[in-house]
């Protein structure tokens, strides 16, 4: 991972320009937010010959009127992304989550959370991530993705409050929602032994296994439509 963020000298050149702002007076105001560069450092980044630093990246936002990711030009996706498009320095993130600093830079550099729950709903509250932007930045999806199945094949009751913790969702919305997941697999368990103790050929248990894994490959959304927790029908 670069120790730089992602940048963009024509976003920051036009940021500076529709407010009508000098280079001058731009490290000026970054001055004032305590970081002291000059002017060559700032036309240096609009002329795309060297990147600003995080801590460059957020007095220039600041100093622009302009939020972050403007600035980088993207919508944020990985967990550092979001990080920085709220302007948060790895280290204050940490702390407001109680994780240490190096544990949290390596979710960052492996692309693999491993917070607990409580640090999980701190990320998503500092961060201001919804269910759906936090379960795909903490690299969950496997995690609900295993334990929605063994809730559809077992007693599902029991996964109400891992499951509602992963997700964000209420409890009793996710209790509902895996009521009729339940339901539903049951179906396609009694419709395939059904067909089978009645020795129905083999093209048509072939197809009810199959209609079964395409089920199951939507699962996750289903899952989360029916918690309120996706706009996905």
């Amino acid at each position: 991972m670069s120790s730089y963020p992602p940048f963009s000298p024509g976003q920051a050149r036009a940021a500076r320009l529709r407010i009508g702002l000098t280079p001058e007076q731009v490290v000026a105001a970054m001055a004032q937010l305590g970081v002291h560069r000059p002017v060559e450092a700032l036309l240096a980044w609009e002329a795309g010959t060297a990147p600003p630093s995080e801590a460059e990246l957020f007095a220039l936002a600041d100093a622009l009127w302009s939020p972050v990711p403007e600035l980088m030009d993207l919508r944020p996706r990985s967990l550092r992304e979001h990080r920085l498009a709220r302007q948060f320095t790895a280290e204050r993130l940490a702390r407001r989550l109680g994780m240490h600093p190096q544990d949290y830079v390596r979710a960052e550099q492996e692309h693999h959370w491993t917070g607990t729950d409580r640090q999980t709903l701190l990320l998503a509250d500092a961060l201001g991530l919804e269910p759906e932007e936090l379960r795909r930045v903490i690299d969950r999806s496997g995690e609900l993705d295993v334990r929605l199945r063994q809730a559809v094949e077992g007693r599902w009751k029991q996964y109400t409050a891992p499951l509602a913790r992963l997700v964000g969702a209420p409890e009793r919305d996710v209790a509902s929602a895996l009521r009729t997941l339940h339901r539903e697999y049951a179906k396609f368990e009694e419709r395939y032994l059904g067909h089978l103790v009645a020795r129905s050929d083999h093209a048509r248990l072939k197809e009810i296994a199959s209609e079964r894994a395409a089920w199951l490959a939507a699962l996750p959304d289903r899952f989360l439509h029916l918690a309120g927790r996706s706009p996905r029908p």
